[in-house]
């Protein structure tokens, strides 16, 4: 049984969302080969909690479309899972890769956001005994239009790893957050913080925080080792959502992307400064009004450009970022 027990925070601003930008970044290519040879290799990351590191950079063929982290934790009375990675193939070898640490069964899948690397596995994760949760304002998103152009994109791009058996999962629990912007649940002796950071990276951020491990797992807010994928996201709302991670004082962070952070300010202050970056850029552009193409050839992109995933996704960050930037200005 999980226990739940409400804090008390105020909701975040809901994001506006580009559905062609993220399509077109997701199906972008320029990325290193991810491990191959036959399964996923748990790392461990505190006594009770293990995740599995996709590769650097977008999803491809080449590596599986395995770019994207899961975690899990080993309680007392079942496994607690944190996303489900992008693939049914992947979330049936991350099954699996549970499977060599533990012999408890899983009991609970969180989402961290419905984006469709880190939820198409859910349909090897679900059946009998397993409870999937998920933020609320994700069943819109799950609904969607771009969510399922989403798929038929990734079915032409990611086939055979994507293909015509690939479904989308629906929550079985969608979580409220309008009175609250946190709550702590217990499971198999562990407490859990599971933290409404929604209007951050997408609609429906969460984190989930365990507290005796003192280890942070992150979703995509933060990524490690690679540029952060930021389309038309409200960076303003997301570096106050950040901002909600140092009071944690986590011990270990996983974040959605890239390896554990043991020393977690170095890979926090970079996605904060590159946020930053894109704002006052593209907010100078804006205000000066320069074109998008005149702004982004006369930015200095050297702090970045050596990092995974740049080529993929820095022009669309900064294409979103500079819609973004105008809607603000108009809003002003």
């Amino acid at each position: 049984m999980l226990d739940r027990a409400l804090s008390f925070r105020l909701p975040a601003a809901r994001r506006v969302v580009l559905a062609t930008l993220a399509i077109a970044v997701m199906g972008c290519a320029n990325a290193p080969v991810a491990p191959s040879g036959g399964g996923m290799t748990p790392i461990r990351a505190s006594e009770r909690v293990y995740y599995v590191q996709g590769a650097g950079g977008m999803a491809t063929p080449a590596n599986a479309a395995f770019n994207s982290n899961a975690a899990f934790v080993i309680t007392d009375d079942g496994v607690v899972v944190f996303d489900a990675l992008g693939t049914p193939a992947l979330g049936a070898q991350l099954r699996q890769a549970i499977a060599t640490v533990t012999r408890q069964p899983i009991r609970l899948v969180i989402v961290s956001h419905y984006h469709a690397d880190h939820f198409y596995g859910l349909q090897s994760l679900a059946g009998p005994g397993v409870e999937i949760w998920a933020h609320e304002k994700a069943r819109a998103t799950l609904a969607s239009e771009p969510t399922s152009s989403r798929l038929e994109q990734r079915r032409r791009d990611l086939a055979p790893h994507v293909d015509a058996q690939t479904r989308l999962v629906a929550a079985t629990r969608w979580l409220s957050f309008a009175a609250v912007r946190e709550f702590t649940f217990t499971q198999g002796g562990v407490q859990f913080h599971l933290i409404d950071v929604a209007g951050a990276h997408s609609d429906e951020d969460l984190m989930l925080f365990i507290d005796g491990d003192r280890v942070l797992l992150a979703g995509d807010l933060y990524f490690s080792g690679r540029l952060p994928y930021v389309g038309n996201a409200d960076s303003k709302a997301w570096l106050a959502a950040m901002d909600r991670i140092a009071p944690l004082a986590p011990a270990v962070v996983v974040p959605g992307h890239g390896a554990a952070s043991r020393n977690p300010t170095p890979d926090i202050a970079l996605t904060r400064e590159y946020l930053r970056y894109l704002r006052e850029t593209m907010g100078a552009a804006v205000r000066d009004l320069k074109s998008f193409d005149e702004a982004y050839a006369q930015t200095d992109w050297s702090r970045y450009a050596k990092l995974p995933a740049f080529q993929a996704a820095n022009r669309i960050n900064a294409y979103g970022t500079f819609l973004r930037m105008e809607q603000e200005t108009l809003a002003r």
